[in-house]
Formats: C-alpha cells, sequence, structure tokens
C-alpha cells in the first residue's frame, strides 16, 4: 500500500504526535524510508496513534480493530479467499451500512467486490496490519485439522506443523507452548493467560522429526536423548517474528519440549500497564530513584517478576545512566542497556558476573535472580557501595523474603542497611472487556464460602462481574493477565526487626501497622472494580495472609 510519506509526516507534526526534533532524528538516523519504523521502535507514537494519521493521510476513517477486535461472525461474513486477496474485515454494521477495515484500500476491485456481498452502503477505513491479520485467525480450522492436511501432502511435515502452532500461540498470546508424549501421541498445549488448552496431537512417528527440527533450530545435539537440554530460537515468516526459549526433559514416555515466548511487547510496558495501584505504583518509583540500595520483586516461576523490573529499567534508563543486567537467560533486550548472559560453558555465573559488573563502574545493576549465598552477598554489598541494585527471588510474599535471606546467611546488620523495599506479586486473568457483565450478589452468601471476606464486603449485596465467553476470549470469559501486589518498604523499625533475625509473622505484622496491604486485598481492589474475578482472585492467592 502507497501513501504520502510527506503528508503523512506533516499530519504527525499538526496533531502533536512527534515534535520536529523527532522528526529531524529519525530522518538523520533511518532516512526517510525508515522514518516510520524509526517512531515506532523509539516508542514516540504508538502503533493507534500511526494508524490514525495513516487514515488521515489517505482521507478515509480509522478502524481501531484493536480496542474493537471483531467477532468471528463479523470476519466470516467476508468469504476467506476474498478478505485474504484484498486484506479486508468488516468492522461494523448497522442499518446505515457497513465499514470494512483493510490495511491496503487502493487495492484495485475492493470496493466493487464489497458491494456485492454486502449489498448496502460501504465505508471503507483503514486498519493496522498486525491487526487485520490477528482477525484472520477466525478464519483457521482446529490445529488437529491443520495437521491431517499437512501430513496428507506428506513433505515439509515439520516445518510446516511447527508454522501452524507458531501462529496459533502467537496469536492467543500463549506464553508457553508444551509438546507432551502420552502413549502413541504427543499432546501440544498452549498456556493462555496462564492456564493450559490443548491445542492439538501428533502422532509419535511424527514427533521425531518436529522435536529433531527444534534441536536443530535452538543449536542442541539431536543425538542426545536422555539428558535435559535448554536452548533458544529465533521464528521468522512473513510477518510474524518472535524468539523463543527451548527446554527439553527425557520423560518415561520420551522427549517433553516447553517452548517459552518471549512476547516483545513487554518492552513497551510501563508500571501504569502492570496493575499497580497509585500509591503502590508511587512508592515503587520513589525507591527506584534512590541512588543506591536494594529493591526486590519476590513470586514464584512465571509470576511476571522479571515483566516488573523490566518495566521499572525503562523507566530508568537515561543516556546520563549506566546500567548493567546479568540474566540467566536475557529475555528481552533493551536498548541502552548492557545485558549479560549467564553461561555455565564459560563458568560465567550470577556470582561471578556480578563481581566483574561492579567494576564496571554501573549505577543501576539488575541481576536475574538471587539463588544462593555467594549471589546474595554480593549483591548486598555491590547495594551497600553505592550502587541501586534490582533482583527477583523466590518467596511465597513480600514478608517471608527477609527470613530467607537471613537464613542464607546475609548478615542481619548488612541487610537492613541495604533492603529498601521487597514488592511481591502474582498474575491474574483478566475479565474479557467484551463480555463483561454485572451481576448481584448477596453478601452473606460470599461470606458463607469464604469466611476471610467478611472484612471486606459490608453491604448487603454486591456489584460483582465476570465474563459471559465470546470470540475474543476463545469462551473462557477471560482476556489478558494482570498482576496483584504486595509491597513491604524499608522503615526505622522494619530495619531494628530484622536486626532481631524475625519470623515471617513478625514481619508481616510489623508491616501491617505501617499499613502494608497484601496481595489478597490488592486483588479484592481489583475484583470490585471488575478487573477480575473472585474465583480467579482465589485460585492465585491465599485468601488470607495474616
Amino acid at each position: 500500500m502507497n501513501y504520502d510519506t510527506t503528508k503523512l509526516k506533516d499530519i504527525l507534526l499538526r496533531e502533536n504526535y512527534v515534535t520536529k526534533e523527532d522528526i529531524e532524528k529519525a530522518q538523520k538516523e533511518a532516512g526517510a524510508d525508515g522514518l516510520i519504523n524509526y517512531l515506532l521502535k523509539k516508542e514516540i507514537i504508538t502503533n493507534d496513534l500511526l494508524g490514525q494519521a495513516i487514515a488521515e493521510a489517505l482521507n478515509i476513517p480509522y478502524a481501531n480493530l484493536n480496542s474493537n477486535f471483531p467477532s468471528r461472525e463479523q470476519v466470516l461474513k467476508i468469504p476467506e479467499d476474498v478478505a485474504k486477496e484484498f486484506r479486508a474485515v468488516l468492522f461494523s454494521e448497522d442499518e446505515k451500512g457497513v465499514v470494512v477495515a483493510t490495511d491496503n484500500p487502493t487495492a484495485k476491485g475492493l470496493s466493487e467486490t464489497l458491494s456485492k456481498i454486502f449489498k448496502q452502503k460501504t465505508t471503507i477505513a483503514y486498519g493496522l496490519p498486525e491487526d487485520i491479520d490477528k482477525a484472520f485467525t477466525h478464519y483457521r480450522k482446529a490445529l488437529t485439522v491443520r495437521f491431517t492436511k499437512i501430513l496428507e501432502k506428506q513433505e515439509h511435515i515439520a516445518p510446516e506443523i511447527l508454522d501452524e502452532i507458531f501462529k496459533d500461540a502467537f496469536s492467543y498470546q500463549a506464553s508457553d507452548i508444551h509438546f507432551e508424549p502420552q502413549g502413541t501421541e504427543v499432546v501440544v498445549r498452549l498456556r493462555i493467560d496462564g492456564v493450559l488448552q490443548e491445542a492439538g496431537r501428533i502422532s509419535k512417528e511424527h514427533y521425531e522429526n518436529i522435536l529433531n527440527r527444534i534441536k536443530v533450530t535452538s543449536g542442541l545435539r539431536i543425538d542426545e536423548h536422555f539428558a535435559a537440554q535448554d536452548g533458544s530460537l529465533h521464528y521468522k515468516k512473513d510477518n510474524l517474528e518472535f524468539d523463543l526459549r527451548t527446554s527439553i526433559v527425557p520423560t518415561i514416555e520420551g522427549e517433553k519440549v516447553v517452548l517459552r515466548i518471549l512476547s516483545s511487547y513487554v518492552r513497551g510496558l510501563a508500571l501504569a500497564d502492570l496493575g499497580f495501584s497509585e500509591d503502590d505504583q508511587s512508592i515503587f518509583e520513589v525507591t527506584a530513584k534512590k541512588p543506591f540500595g536494594m529493591i526486590l520483586v519476590a513470586g514464584p516461576t512465571g509470576s511476571g517478576k522479571t515483566t516488573t523490573l523490566y518495566s521499572l529499567l525503562r523507566m530508568l534508563n537515561q543516556p546520563r545512566v549506566n546500567i548493567t543486567t546479568i540474566e540467566d537467560p536475557v529475555e528481552y533486550k533493551l536498548k541502552g542497556i548492557n545485558q549479560i548472559q549467564v553461561s555455565l560453558q564459560t563458568n560465567l555465573t550470577f556470582a561471578k558476573g556480578l563481581r566483574s559488573i561492579v567494576r564496571q563502574d554501573p549505577d543501576i545493576i539488575l541481576v536475574g535472580e538471587i539463588r544462593d549465598k555467594e549471589t546474595a552477598e554480593i549483591a548486598v554489598n555491590a547495594a551497600l557501595t553505592g550502587h541501586l541494585l534490582l533482583s527477583t527471588f523466590h518467596a511465597n510474599d513480600a514478608a517471608t523474603a527477609i527470613p530467607r535471606l537471613l537464613d542464607m546467611g546475609i548478615q542481619p546488620f548488612l541487610l537492613s542497611s541495604t533492603l529498601e523495599l521487597i514488592v511481591a506479586q502474582r498474575l491474574v486473568r483478566q475479565i474479557c472487556k467484551h463480555c463483561r457483565h454485572s451481576v448481584e450478589v448477596h453478601s452473606k452468601d460470599i461470606i458463607t464460602k469464604h469466611k476471610a471476606l467478611k472484612d471486606f464486603f459490608s453491604e448487603k449485596t454486591i456489584t460483582l462481574y465476570q465474563g459471559k465467553g465470546c470470540d475474543n476470549c476463545g469462551g473462557t470469559g477471560y482476556k489478558g493477565r494482570t498482576a496483584v501486589f504486595e509491597l513491604i518498604r524499608m522503615t526505622k523499625e522494619m530495619q531494628e526487626l530484622i536486626l532481631k533475625n524475625p519470623s515471617r509473622t513478625e514481619v508481616w505484622q510489623l508491616a501491617r501497622k505501617q499499613s502494608a496491604k497484601g496481595m489478597f486485598e490488592d486483588g479484592i481492589e481489583k475484583v470490585k472494580n471488575g478487573v477480575t474475578t473472585l474465583e480467579e482472585l482465589e485460585r492465585v492467592v491465599e485468601m488470607s495472609q495474616d
């Protein structure tokens, strides 16, 4: 599709989407052809603002498919062959006519073809290419059906099956892909919004080739079948491009594979997007602006700890600041930040890498995880000697992190002098915005089931929310995830308590007196505000932490 780049640039300037300095710098660094990609990559404009500007340059309306994602019924009103030829998706329909979104509005024959399909007034609007592709997922058959068609051709079986799996995983924003050998079959499951869902099945006879392809592209040994292997691969085909982390372990049924999708959207998340309350976000930001000290984010694997720290790094990343990370693995590459990958082959451990980093004159250090006493001691000393140190820590809640660090052998006086903030978190599924509806319930019915809720619901009847289930959420009623948090700040009283080698209960009791809220309380606020459901909160967070 062609649009007037000069006109688009004028629109971006006129609407104050960008400044003259932004344009000049973009043209200097990327040239005229790379102007738009540069502005997007540097996050000077968003995709939606770009879509609006392109639509204005083309003198047509903008269809925001991202905010108003079309249903399966809408999409299927345009035959698949026509939709894909003209890149067209039905955006809206009423008695006045229809609006069709496309990223190629100047395509020859588009208007004539659409008028034959709808036989009423048809308005053509501009839609972003990635949103059009996402809408096209409604045309897809089930994975098992697509597998059958690929097997019938009997050629390129492994790459084509993986292509189909990757397309679905990316479209549904899955975080992990599981290949699980079971008897004569291999079950393919996707973790979507934290919950595993079966996507299809592959026969064992074809799995060997698929497994070998995964190993080769991940840089792993294909002749090793009885040892765990870890690697990574980069996938790129058509408009789809992302990185995956590979983990293979031998089971009694065969080799199980888990591929973790490293979603690029995480790079653009700000703290405000993560689910922090205004008060908690303010505490987090103020603490992070201190010149030294230690901030820990606690939680189990898959609770979003890395995402939270990366969002914080984005806020802290300035040309005048030297930021260095050591991670295992480096999940997301951040521009302007020095990132080091832990390597067993070269004996580069967290502890050894951290020792070297301290000699590199950093202002801010991120340690992917504090796993042992040696790493903990070096981290504490780095925080004590003028560095802001960020790290993750495996603990069930914020209060447990302190006695666990002390049990590792960290001296209480060192920990009390360096620790500034502990954040604990879990991920909960969000109610689908497209099918969310309110439900009036009697508070006594809820309290009868969960006595811990009596302090939160004093009214006789309360309004809660849930999802009915629709095409956009795959009938689950949930779409996307957010986090519930709890924060413990280091006050003078907390520092004095740490010197006494306290238990988890003693830490939390003091934090409570100082107005700390638990993850459960933070979750209840999100339940009341219609972000998530009580059932989802109960699934993820312990009902009472006192």
